[in-house]
C-alpha cells in the first residue's frame, strides 16, 4: 500500500538559412500576418536598456504587448508580474506548460522544448520581446535576436530570484517583481514561525522515473526554497550536484531518506503513471524513517524539481505548509 499522503521533449528545430533571413526580412519573406506584426512593433523611442545574465546589453520596448519564454522559468515569471506570453517551450516532462501552470497558461502555443526553440514558430508568434532562459548556444541566440530583442534571464546559479527581477525589468514590471520578492520572504518567515521545532527537521526531496530515483542536491531551485526555510538536508542533498537531479540506485535509497520526505514524478499520466506505486513495494523503500513516521507527502515533480520560478516557489510554501504544519 502507498504510504503517501494526498496530495516528453520535441527535438529542436534547427533554423534554415531562409529562416534567419527571413527573421530578418519578415516583410520579404513573412506571411501577411508576419508583416503586420512588424509593422506594429513598438516605437523603439519607447525602449529601455538592459543588461541580461550573459552581460549583453539588450535594448527592449518599455512596455512589450508580445513576449515568448523559452523556459519553464521565463513561463513562470512572466506569468507571476501579470503577463500572459503568446508562445511557450513545453516543460520538462510536460506537452505544454508545467501542469501547476497549465490553467494560467491555458491557449499559449508551444513554440519549442526543454531541448530548444523551434525558430519557425518563433517567427510565426511575432514578439517584440524574447525572454531566452538559459540558453546557451551562439547560433540559437543569433538567429533569436534577429526576430526580436532577446533576454537570456537565467544565470550560472539558475537563481529564480535574479531571474524574475531581471524579467521584471524587461517586462516594465519591475516593481512588480519587488512586490513579488518582499511577498515571497514574508510567507517564507510565517512559515517557518508555523513550522516550530519542525523548522529544524531533515527534508529530502526525490523525483522517481522509469530510469529510477534521484535525489535533488544543492544548486536547483527546491533546494533554494528549502535552505530559506532553515530546513537541514540529508546526506549527498547537503552537496552541489554536477547536473539538474543525481541518480541513486536502490540499493542507495537510504540516500532520499530523512524526517520529511517530498517525493513525485514528473507527469502523473504516460510512461510515469504507477511508478511511484512500484517503488513503494520495494523493501528497500518502507524501511526508510519518513515511511514508517508516515512523513511522505507527494508532490507535482514539474513544479518541485524541474527550472521553478516564482509561482512555483509560493505554490511549494503551501506544499510545505499542508504537509508539515500542524
Amino acid at each position: 500500500m502507498l504510504l503517501f499522503s494526498s496530495r516528453r521533449a520535441a527535438r529542436p528545430v534547427v533554423a534554415t538559412a531562409f529562416l534567419a533571413a527571413c527573421a530578418l526580412t519578415v516583410s520579404a519573406c513573412g506571411s501577411p500576418e508576419q508583416k503586420a506584426g512588424a509593422a506594429n512593433a513598438p516605437d523603439t523611442a519607447g525602449s529601455t536598456r538592459l543588461t541580461d545574465a550573459t552581460g549583453t546589453e539588450v535594448k527592449v520596448p518599455a512596455a512589450p504587448r508580445r513576449v515568448v519564454a523559452l523556459s519553464e522559468m521565463d513561463l513562470d515569471s512572466a506569468l507571476a508580474l501579470g503577463v500572459k506570453p503568446v508562445g511557450l517551450t513545453a516543460g520538462r516532462g510536460q506537452h505544454g506548460a508545467p501542469a501547476y501552470l497549465a490553467d494560467q497558461a491555458k491557449g499559449i502555443p508551444v513554440v519549442g522544448a526543454v531541448t530548444g526553440p523551434d525558430i519557425e514558430k518563433v517567427i510565426r508568434s511575432r514578439p517584440d520581446v524574447i525572454l531566452a532562459g538559459q540558453t546557451a548556444d551562439a547560433q540559437v541566440l543569433a538567429q533569436l535576436r534577429k526576430i526580436a530583442p532577446t533576454v537570456v534571464t537565467i544565470d550560472r546559479n539558475k537563481d529564480w530570484k535574479k531571474s524574475l527581477t531581471l524579467t521584471g525589468k524587461a517586462l516594465g514590471k519591475a516593481d512588480r517583481a519587488g512586490k513579488f520578492l518582499a511577498s515571497y520572504d514574508t510567507e517564507v518567515a510565517a512559515l517557518k514561525k508555523d513550522l516550530g521545532a519542525r523548522a529544524a527537521s531533515k527534508v529530502s526531496v526525490a523525483r522517481y522515473s522509469a530510469k529510477g530515483t534521484a535525489v535533488m542536491q544543492q544548486g536547483v531551485f527546491i533546494s533554494d526554497i528549502l535552505k530559506d526555510l532553515g530546513f537541514r538536508r540529508p546526506g549527498v542533498q547537503n552537496q552541489k550536484g554536477e547536473g539538474h537531479s543525481t541518480p541513486i540506485s536502490d540499493e542507495n535509497l537510504q540516500q532520499i531518506d530523512g524526517d520529511w520526505l517530498f517525493l513525485g514524478t514528473l507527469s502523473s499520466t504516460g510512461p510515469d503513471a504507477g511508478l511511484l506505486d512500484k517503488l513503494a513495494d520495494k523493501p528497500a523503500y518502507r524501511q526508510l524513517k519518513a515511511v514508517r513516521d508516515k512523513h511522505v507527502t507527494m508532490i507535482d515533480g514539474s513544479k518541485w524539481t524541474s527550472l521553478g520560478g516564482a509561482e512555483a516557489a509560493v505554490s511549494t510554501l503551501d506544499d510545505i505548509r499542508k504537509a508539515m504544519v500542524k
